[in-house]
């Protein structure tokens, strides 16, 4: 009785410790996407790791002291929290399977579409249009474009083409938003500074953002679905880099919940057999 419920206490005991990566997950979504103006599953995950974080430590205390609900309790909720780790794992790579990125003949960033995403993220940028309006005036007053319009490392338009530019960060820490702080490259337009792009006269628009493409730093092209989709990209990014702590901990969290109930029905048959020997 006593090898099981110390047993028990071991496995709790790392089971706290597992949830404290998904919490750190969570908290991390909730500040890197908080500077990019996007708050999608924000506190979730991080509340979730909480949960598991208090059933751990009811498992813990009912294992060190012998009190059989509190393990009963542990086993119950941590099989629900569990479950409904793995559901969030599954819906997060269905959702981030697809990418909006495509390259550019002769440069070294790719340009981005809503059309390579999936249907549940476009809709969080199409479906609400309140929503993104929210996230427009957020990254109109914010550094995202600002700071690359301050930046003096392109000489000419050569140097800005074969910087290696993400969704919303450029090599060299400058922030931007390669899908919102210019125009798509099929548009064709003449390159005069990072965020100063000329229409080239007498040359048909290719996408319907080319339209919609201005030189007013509160413009943009905030309005671009290429804007859209580059914000899409970087929460894509996020979660796959979030997944890995998540996939990890999952597993672990699965190993010792196994051990866990072998150990707690080994501690009740002991007892059963102590009481009726």
């Amino acid at each position: 009785m006593a090898v099981s419920n110390n047993i028990t206490a071991c496995v709790t005991l790392l089971a706290l410790i597992c949830a404290v990566p998904i919490i750190a997950s969570g908290i991390w979504f909730a500040s890197a996407q908080g500077d990019e103006c996007a708050r999608l599953a924000r506190w979730p995950v991080a509340i979730l790791g909480g949960l598991l974080l208090l059933a751990a430590l009811a498992g813990f205390v009912g294992a060190y002291w012998n009190r059989r609900r509190l393990l009963a309790f542990y086993l119950f909720a941590m099989a629900a929290l569990v479950l409904l780790l793995i559901v969030l794992l599954v819906f997060a790579f269905a959702v981030t399977r697809g990418s909006g990125a495509y390259p550019v003949l002769g440069r070294a960033y790719d340009d981005y579409h809503l059309d390579g995403f999936s249907m549940w993220l476009r809709g969080y940028v199409s479906d609400d249009p309140g929503r993104w309006e929210k996230i427009k005036a957020c990254l109109a007053v914010s550094d995202t474009c600002k700071k690359l319009a301050r930046q003096n490392a392109f000489v000419n338009a050569e140097q800005f083409y074969q910087s290696h530019l993400s969704p919303l960060q450029l090599m060299c820490n400058v922030c931007m938003q390669s899908g919102c702080c210019k125009p798509p490259s099929v548009c064709g337009f003449t390159y005069v500074s990072p965020t100063v792009w000329t229409a080239t006269p007498g040359r048909p628009a290719t996408d319907p953002d080319c339209g919609l493409w201005s030189n007013d730093p509160s413009q943009f092209c905030y309005e671009c679905e290429s804007c859209k989709a580059g914000l899409l990209e970087a929460l894509r990014d996020q979660w796959h880099k979030a997944n890995i702590a998540l996939v990890v901990a999952t597993v672990c969290l699965v190993l010792l919940y196994l051990i866990g109930c072998s150990a707690y029905k080994n501690a009740q048959a002991a007892a059963f057999f102590r009481r009726y020997k």
